[in-house]
């Protein structure tokens, strides 16, 4: 079976993003100008931006946080529920080879600005392009056969993705590089088992493997002993560890309030 890792950078309304049914708004006790969107504004922005934007990837939606001057006056009006502006929300979305920054205006339901993005570099990857990035070189030939040679199972080798990096070129393409692993033997721990010399770049533009390299072959490691589960210790290695327990025995020195965390300084 086939495995790839989600690199954990990435937030959790990516896959949000991946349902069509429609999410009732959330009745927040506590409002805040500052609170995070909610699944409803976050569905909100999703319909906007698909009728304006044609098959749009989401790489980043958050609030376009009101000036500090606002929030200040909220405040001294005794938090009132009452709004201190339009509650907005900021999208960077890419749109084919091109990257949007939007800006949307949660209270008229409405697009204020959508403007392509010029500068250097690109925005952070999301969980599905990074998924279909490590499912191309399963079907591309040189890497088939980089694995073949090792004497690997093509079903049990896992990746995982890296950004090549920005070193000043004035023209770049949006590409990863996949770093391989080997995951047979009964461990979890694939991380020590990297295949190394082997390294395939892949283009998420075109979606397609532009590049395969396998400059040597190393010995790796055996799933013995690298399993880091408590389960897979062995009672050498227990005896030398106590166990630790934390209590609060008069309750936490923080408080929750809706989305603020209030420390007893």
């Amino acid at each position: 079976m086939q495995v790839t890792i989600s690199l954990a950078i990435n937030l959790i309304f990516f896959s949000f993003f991946t349902f069509t049914h429609n999410v009732a708004p959330a009745q927040h006790k506590h409002y805040h100008p500052l609170n995070t969107l909610t699944p409803f504004e976050l569905n909100q922005v999703k319909t906007l931006v698909k009728k304006v934007y044609q098959n749009p990837k989401f790489q980043y939606v958050g609030l376009d946080e009101p000036l500090k001057t606002e929030v200040i006056s909220w405040l001294m009006r005794n938090q009132t529920k009452e709004l201190i502006s339009p509650r907005r929300a900021f999208v960077v979305a890419r749109v084919g080879s091109q990257t949007y920054e939007i800006l949307i205006d949660l209270s008229n339901k409405s697009i204020i600005s959508g403007r392509a993005y010029r500068g250097n570099g690109y925005p952070m990857l999301n969980n599905d392009e990074q998924d279909l990035a490590c499912k191309l070189p399963y079907k591309h030939a040189p890497f088939v056969n980089s694995i073949a040679k090792r004497g690997l199972n093509l079903s049990e080798v896992v990746c995982d993705t890296s950004t090549v990096g920005w070193y000043g070129e004035k023209n770049t393409k949006r590409v990863i590089q996949v770093i391989w692993y080997y995951s047979t033997g009964g461990t979890v721990n694939y991380y020590m088992r990297p295949i190394e010399g082997v390294m395939t770049t892949v283009d998420l533009d075109a979606m397609k493997v532009v590049a395969h390299r396998d400059r040597l072959m190393i010995p790796m490691a055996k799933a013995d002993g690298i399993d880091y589960r408590e389960s897979k210790q062995r009672p050498l290695y227990d005896n030398h560890i106590k166990g630790m327990t934390m209590l609060q025995n008069y309750g936490p020195s923080f408080t929750i309030d809706g989305y603020n965390v209030r420390y007893n300084h």
